[in-house]
């Protein structure tokens, strides 16, 4: 790949992110078949991930799961910049154009983007376990103790706590190198770790936005989780649309366009 300069990260006001969010709708609103198509996809996996621990009697890890998943979504989410893109663009998507620039990337650098976020995502998962194994030690795994047994001890909500502040940590630090890595990706030809060091700066240049992105983003996601994951279906793909448009605000634009 030909050496390029790294993208510039540009000032985010409070205003953007209300902005952003509208636009994110409006491309929903403008091509919902994609947004339910990728949503469903989102929702089908978790469902899948809770049959499992339901399964295998392990209903307590949901706790990490619930923190942990949505670190997965901007992944997900590829398709939906691509949507954004071409709609940005005055384009009409169709799906034989979106599935072959989701499926090319697959050559690109964002599988190794991809890597990253999964790595994370499995090492917060063996952290949460590490967590539950100090404070209730490992009898509950073998007793397949319950939800509510763990949550109603005061071992149980001191993990919760603790666990708590160790995800939140974690998920700000993979929040600070994807926010807007995964779009810039897709949108210019740079590799992922520039990408990552990219977003960073935005992050840095303008914390108090990006942090209130990410806590709307937190919220969101929480609250779609609640319903069987099903509000998943329509609020990953509104974040999704809308964090092509934050990102378009929060990357200066190449010379020339």
């Amino acid at each position: 790949m030909q050496a390029v300069a790294a993208p510039a990260a540009a000032r985010v006001e409070f205003a953007d992110l209300g902005r952003a969010l509208a636009l994110g709708w409006r491309d929903f609103c403008a091509a919902p078949q994609f947004g339910i198509l990728f949503g469903a996809i989102y929702v089908a996996c978790g469902l899948s991930i809770w049959a499992v621990l339901r399964l295998w009697n392990i209903p307590w890890a949901i706790l990490p799961l619930a923190v942990g998943f949505p670190l997965i979504g901007p992944f997900v989410a590829v398709g939906l910049y691509e949507v954004s893109r071409r709609l940005s663009r005055g384009e009409r998507p169709r799906w034989g154009p979106v599935l072959a620039v989701v499926l090319g990337e697959r050559n690109r650098q964002i599988p190794w983007m991809s890597a990253v976020i999964v790595g994370v995502f499995l090492a917060w998962l063996f952290i949460a376990d590490v967590i539950f194994a100090l404070f209730l030690g490992l009898g509950p795994h073998m007793r397949g103790q319950t939800l509510q047994d763990v949550l109603a001890s005061p071992d149980g909500l001191a993990m919760l706590a603790v666990g708590s502040l160790v995800g939140a940590a974690i998920a700000l630090v993979l929040y600070a190198i994807t926010v807007v890595s995964l779009p810039l990706l897709l949108d210019r030809e740079v590799d992922f770790v520039t990408a990552m060091l990219v977003s960073i700066r935005v992050v840095r240049m303008n914390p108090a936005p990006m942090l209130a992105w990410a806590a709307l983003i937190a919220a969101l996601m929480f609250l779609a989780l609640l319903p069987a994951f099903l509000g998943l279906m329509v609020v990953l793909p509104v974040l999704g649309h809308a964090s092509w448009h934050l990102y378009a605000r929060a990357v200066a634009p190449e010379a020339g366009r």
